[in-house]
């Protein structure tokens, strides 16, 4: 099966789980990958300079009405919900924070599952709360890859255990072994 996307959601410790991620995939990888981090309201994107700098991806912030394009990682700016639209472009919105989060990985996890279908990844790192489980379940219900970084080697395990306790998971992985499976994946 070829997979078309990849979702990752990510809370307090992701920036080391997104850093190791990202610079372990090879400069050839073809999937999109689209990431809501938990940040502040005011964030600015040093953070993303970092990651660019430890990756051999291209990693830039999404932008309003952005088609989604194979070889790219976008990152949901601060303040804003991403959402991915049927037609496989960007939609930022301004409303309600959703788990007390914006931008909420919920939201772009179930607006992505509903335009990819079979052909979405989700993957839900280390965070302290439980934005992402019905996020998840949404990605299951549509038919996609399911996968959780194990609980015992993220720096915060609420989010990935909360995931597990209230979703059926296909895989539970360090992080070295997700990035070995998403490898194999491509």
């Amino acid at each position: 099966m070829k997979y078309e996307a990849i979702v990752i959601g990510a809370s307090s410790g992701g920036l080391n789980a997104l850093t190791f991620l990202f610079s372990a995939l090879p400069p050839g990888f073809s999937i999109p990958i689209i990431v809501v981090q938990h940040v502040g309201s005011r964030s600015d994107s040093q953070w993303i300079d970092l990651l660019n700098d430890k990756s051999k991806l291209h990693i830039k912030e999404a932008d309003e009405k952005e088609k989604i394009e194979p070889g790219h990682t976008y990152i949901a700016p601060p303040n804003y919900h991403l959402l991915v639209e049927k037609d496989k472009t960007f939609s930022l919105a301004a409303s309600e924070r959703v788990n007390f989060a914006r931008p909420s990985i919920d939201v772009l996890f179930e607006s992505a599952a509903e335009a990819y279908k079979d052909k979405l990844i989700g993957i839900i790192l280390t965070g302290s709360n439980a934005d992402g489980t019905a996020g998840m379940q949404k990605v299951k219900a549509c038919g996609g890859l399911a996968i959780v970084q194990d609980p015992e080697t993220a720096e915060s395990p609420l989010m990935p255990a909360s995931v597990i306790a209230n979703t059926a998971i296909d895989y539970v992985l360090p992080l070295e072994n997700i990035i070995n499976l998403l490898l194999k994946l491509y």
